[in-house]
């Protein structure tokens, strides 16, 4: 069993997991919050509550308007409410983790994206990732790529 984040090493230490006496091997990559995954994190934090908002509302008051839609919205919306979770847990098993997450949300992107411009009328509103995430200045696309790139830099760098 790895330390994650934070907690107390052999050495009865507190701190983040690269510190001394925190039970991992400096350069270990166990903190994914430092320097650009601290920008990741708060990237994915903005579009978990983004998504999760509007996914909420559109479910709430309009659902049966486009369920279709409006499902996939909640999908995107709890997908990057794990990966942030995920990000900020920090931990070898937690990188793997959101490593599968951001893979998996970017085949959705993907697919979804090319979904809507296939058969829009599948459509009649717009989810998170239509058109690869267009309605939000493709971040959608963009993230995943950066997150993946991001998390196994950081399982090379070990």
């Amino acid at each position: 069993m790895t330390t994650e984040v934070s907690g107390a090493g052999p050495g009865g230490a507190s701190g983040a997991g690269n510190e001394p006496g925190s039970g991992e091997a400096p350069g270990s990559g166990t903190r994914l919050v430092k320097g650009p995954g601290l920008l990741l994190l708060w990237l994915y934090g903005v579009m978990s509550v983004g998504a999760v908002s509007r996914s909420a509302y559109q479910i709430a008051t309009e659902f049966d308007r486009a369920p279709l839609a409006y499902a996939l919205s909640g999908v995107a919306a709890l997908v990057y409410a794990f990966i942030t979770y995920t990000l900020a847990r920090g931990g070898q098993t937690a990188r793997k983790v959101a490593l599968a997450c951001c893979a998996a949300e970017l085949a959705g992107v993907l697919i979804v994206g090319t979904w809507t411009l296939v058969a829009p009328s599948a459509f009649p509103d717009a989810t998170v990732w239509s058109d690869y995430g267009m309605g939000y200045l493709f971040i959608p696309v963009l993230l995943p790529v950066t997150g993946i790139l991001w998390l196994r830099g950081g399982a090379t760098r070990r």
